[in-house]
């Protein structure tokens, strides 16, 4: 599973023939049907999956694609969630976070053992004590579909709901780029032994991220210094 999220990570259009093929450089006796459930299990699949699989989830309401050409001008204005899978010794854990897109600030993140929708709707709840966007975007994963995670949103009649076209993970860029940020630059470095070390370790990572680490797309600025400085200009 490592080694299929690292190729994920680096090649997001890939689909199971293809990263079959690649694990068999490296590792013999890969096949199809093994690497298409442990994709299911990590919760990944290429960004332009075949027609059959883009059929949208019936137990879920569906929500339209807002961002297309819309330039985005402040903090808060469109936050995007998602969750990744990461590499533990001997086993995995999920990493969820709220991100803003105009500022790429954190404003809070989650690690569960499962893809229950409950640790993202406890993590949600923490980022709107902070702020309120104007449009909450995600995929259509089961997690970020679910009645109690929707149920928060609707909570607060300002934030529309954009949800990302099935299957095409370049809808939410900006999160996608946050994955392959955290993972070449603290998760593949390490070599987790425990849930509690990957917590400690990715708490101090994505404080530095938050607040040190420059951005040359934020003219080498921290996410932090654009999130605050703009929202108190906005405000």
């Amino acid at each position: 599973m490592n080694k299929i999220d690292e190729i994920f990570t680096k090649r997001p259009y890939y689909g199971v023939p293809r990263i079959t093929k690649e694990l068999n450089k490296d590792i013999f006796m890969a096949n199809h049907k093994r690497v298409y459930r442990l994709m299911g299990i990590m919760g990944i699949e290429a960004m332009f999956p075949k027609p059959n699989l883009s059929k949208p989830n019936i137990a879920h309401d569906i929500y339209p694609y807002l961002l297309t050409d819309l330039e985005v001008s402040h903090p808060n204005h469109v936050w995007g969630v998602d969750i990744t899978y990461i590499r533990l010794r001997g086993d995995w854990l999920y990493l969820f976070v709220v991100l803003d897109w105009f500022s790429r600030y954190i404003l809070a993140w989650e690690l569960s053992d499962s893809l229950s929708s409950g640790f993202c709707c406890e993590t949600l709840r923490r980022a709107l004590t902070i702020a309120v966007p104007d449009i909450h975007n995600s995929d259509q994963g089961s997690q970020l579909t679910a009645e109690e995670y929707i149920g928060i949103l609707k909570g607060h009649s300002d934030i529309k709901i954009s949800m990302d076209h099935k299957g095409r993970c370049f809808d939410n860029i900006f999160t996608e780029r946050l994955w392959r940020t955290v993972k070449y630059e603290e998760v593949y470095l390490k070599d987790y032994q425990s849930p509690r070390e990957a917590r400690q370790s990715l708490t101090e990572y994505l404080k530095f991220y938050n607040e040190e680490r420059f951005h040359s797309s934020l003219n080498y600025k921290t996410p932090a210094e654009i999130y605050f400085e703009k929202s108190v200009k906005s405000f």
